[in-house]
């Protein structure tokens, strides 16, 4: 079997597990409980690997737990930012989950105690409330505390069976693909609930590689609105890690969400002290001041949200929104995450942002933010993409690309609307098209109904509409028809027609005059 099929294998029985196991439990609820245990699976490994240091002669879950002094328990939670003792080791718990008559209690206790034990450490904020949403005595688990049990120690033998030892040397990133797999596959099945928070890889894949473009390295990048981090995520896997310096940078509003970008982190290997997720409104209580500017920012913000805008006055005045002299209005926030993201950017660095189309062509005060953006000549490219590429909507998206170190005044347009491969619940991105996307990206050449730059002159006299389509001439797919040949073809059919006629009359004539002899 090879490593795809095998990698296609785990994720089947990944799923498999979360279809068995969940009963009258809701699948978008029951992934915390599936993605919770494949996460405290990976961190007792992960943690148990690091205190045996590849000695073989060392099995820290046979360990008693009294034999860990106060200086082990120190120097670990400095370097993992956390600690297991060998009892609280998923091995150790799921061995005998089927006949602990305790399991959802014993399993807060452990979650607890794994979270608060980096209180005082400089890693509190990055484990704290990692746990959160694995609530092990919810009666969505079941009403008895027996029920609650049973699809508990369920779900812990399903993730106990799977075996990522297959692939040597890929465990700990196939934990993180079997965790993003999860992911997707509840984004997709949970329509706009779950696809908001999470981009698909294949378009992640084509952000993170406009906004690192022709970057050696970056000092760090930066997701505003970062869901699950994924697009964060793709940034690392295709690209050498050590291109970017300083870490991952993220903010999420949804707490549960948040909680699955920390883990996610983790999963992939990311350790506490290269990522920085925090909780909070980007737009009305941004993190990261102290850590701008950031040489990658890669964001799909939620399109057309409502916020606060004109309703405080104070934020006009605010240093991400007071260059351009208006905020975004009310009911539509995108151009806000773009002024946003511009503001945290560095001289070298590039911003790719997925938006909704309308804000590239309507009036007001989003053509007044276009205005500012094209003057001060941010705007390197905006892209049409294929409908149906996201989770939970059809529509053709955009994506924006923003640039403080141009070397001209135009500003490129990208029609990629027709790359893509269609599947059975939405279209996908292929390598091949993001490699024609990104060649043109690169070069800028002008190409027939695919990519044009247009002039700083010509945008401007169109009322500085961004809008793809209105740069790009479409294809004309129609048939192409020859008038002459058309019209010559015509008359024939018209002499044909009458010579028919003629003869019909002839021989209606003849049985009539026969008729009227007899």
């Amino acid at each position: 079997m090879t490593s795809s099929q095998q990698r296609a294998e785990l994720q089947r029985r990944i799923w498999q597990i979360a279809n068995d196991v969940r009963g009258a439990v809701d699948g978008w609820d029951f992934k915390q409980y599936v993605l919770g245990t494949l996460f405290y699976r990976f961190i007792s490994e992960n943690f148990a690997a690091y205190i045996e240091g590849g000695d073989d002669s060392i099995n820290y879950a046979q360990l008693p737990d009294s034999v860990i002094t106060a200086e082990i328990k120190d120097d670990a939670i400095k370097t993992k930012g956390y600690f297991i003792y060998p009892s609280q080791l998923f091995a150790k718990v799921a061995a005998t989950a089927n006949i602990n008559e305790s399991l959802n209690t014993d399993l807060a206790t452990i979650f607890a105690a794994i979270e608060s034990s980096a209180n005082g450490y400089p890693s509190e904020r990055d484990i704290k409330g990692l746990f959160a949403d694995f609530d092990t005595t919810s009666n969505r688990l079941g009403n008895t505390v027996k029920d609650k049990n049973l699809r508990l120690a369920a779900v812990l033998k399903g993730v106990a069976e799977l075996n990522f030892a297959d692939f040597e040397g890929s465990n700990i990133d196939l934990f993180g693909d079997a965790y993003e797999f999860l992911i997707s596959n509840y984004a997709a099945n949970a329509g706009k609930s779950g696809g908001e928070f999470f981009t698909p890889q294949h378009v992640s894949k084509l952000i993170a590689q406009l906004a690192m473009h022709k970057q050696t390295s970056v000092n760090k990048i930066y997701d505003p609105a970062c869901g699950s981090g994924s697009l964060l995520l793709q940034a690392k896997k295709h690209f050498d890690a050590h291109i970017i310096e300083d870490g991952f940078f993220g903010q999420e509003i949804n707490h549960t969400t948040y909680n699955l970008a920390r883990m996610n982190m983790f999963l992939h290997n990311i350790n506490y002290d290269k990522f920085n997720v925090q909780l909070g409104n980007t737009l009305i209580e941004p993190h990261f001041g102290d850590d701008k500017p950031f040489d990658a920012i890669v964001s799909n913000p939620p399109y057309s949200v409502k916020w606060i805008g004109s309703d405080d006055p104070t934020l006009i005045n605010d240093d991400r929104f007071a260059p351009a002299g208006v905020l975004a209005p009310k009911s539509k926030a995108d151009f806000a995450f773009v002024l946003h993201a511009l503001s945290y950017l560095s001289a070298k660095g590039r911003a790719a942002i997925v938006c909704f189309p309308g804000i590239f062509y309507r009036g007001g005060a989003e053509q007044k933010i276009r205005q500012y953006l094209v003057d001060n000549n941010y705007v390197e490219t905006v892209i049409s993409l294929a409908p149906n590429l996201f989770f939970g909507t059809t529509i053709a998206v955009n994506i924006l690309v923003l640039s403080k170190h141009k070397t001209d005044t135009t500003t490129q347009f990208i029609d990629a609307s027709g790359l893509f491969k269609k599947e059975t619940n939405n279209n996908v991105l292929l390598d091949a098209h993001i490699e024609q996307i990104m060649a043109v990206f690169d070069n800028k050449a002008n190409v027939d109904h695919f990519a044009q730059s247009i002039p700083f002159e010509q945008v401007a006299a169109n009322d500085y509409n961004l809008s793809v389509s209105s740069h790009i001439d479409a294809k004309d797919n129609r048939e192409v028809v020859d008038i002459a040949q058309l019209n010559a073809e015509l008359k024939t059919t018209v002499v044909r027609i009458d010579q028919l006629r003629k003869d019909i009359d002839a021989i209606v004539a003849e049985i009539e005059g026969e008729e009227l002899e007899a």
